[in-house]
């Protein structure tokens, strides 16, 4: 199950689609089938068999079950417009990205601080090397605590630290019970 982030990331995506995916059975099978190349492939991706899939395509099988129905459109929405998706992302990762959340925020700081880990509702930019680096963990498939760290981190040089003008000892800032999480790019 993806986290809150790789969910935001993949909400971003889709709001910049130009045309919408394949709505019917048929027509998010015959697509997935031109993407993948085989029912096989499809089969693997959707967790079936691949007779299942020939009969999708056919129209032998028109209802299958709930949660089959929601990995199909699962799918064919996670392959829908690969290039529009790189040509966003490779936007992002020059211009950077906006990450609006509200959040617990913890942080480790020098002796007579206050470090308490509190509610905030932040909406921050982050660099582009953040954004490059939350795209790749994400290709990567490294998980939702380590893109909360790359976050965590953009929020403690951006905000925390105000990009080196306060908070210098401020070492470590983490992110808590998300409440919500957007990212814009």
């Amino acid at each position: 199950m993806a986290g809150e982030i790789e969910d935001a990331i993949r909400r971003t995506e889709r709001e910049h689609f130009t045309q919408d995916p394949p709505k019917t059975l048929k027509g998010q099978i015959n697509y997935l089938l031109r993407r993948l190349g085989s029912a096989k492939a499809v089969a693997a991706e959707l967790g079936v068999t691949a007779d299942s899939v020939n009969r999708y395509r056919r129209g032998a099988r028109k209802h299958p079950r709930p949660d089959i129905a929601a990995k199909i459109d699962e799918v064919v929405r996670s392959h829908w417009q690969p290039g529009i998706r790189r040509r966003r992302r490779r936007q992002a990762a020059a211009t950077g990205i906006t990450v609006e959340t509200r959040a617990r925020f913890g942080y480790t700081a020098p002796v007579g601080t206050t470090d308490e880990n509190r509610l905030r509702r932040l909406t921050i930019k982050l660099p582009a090397s953040y954004a490059q680096r939350l795209f790749d963990a994400q290709d990567r498939g490294l998980g939702d605590r380590k893109m909360r760290e790359i976050v965590a981190e953009g929020f403690r040089e951006v905000y925390f630290q105000d990009n080196g003008a306060r908070a210098m000892g401020l070492s470590e800032v983490q992110i808590n019970d998300i409440d919500y999480l957007d990212i814009e790019y």
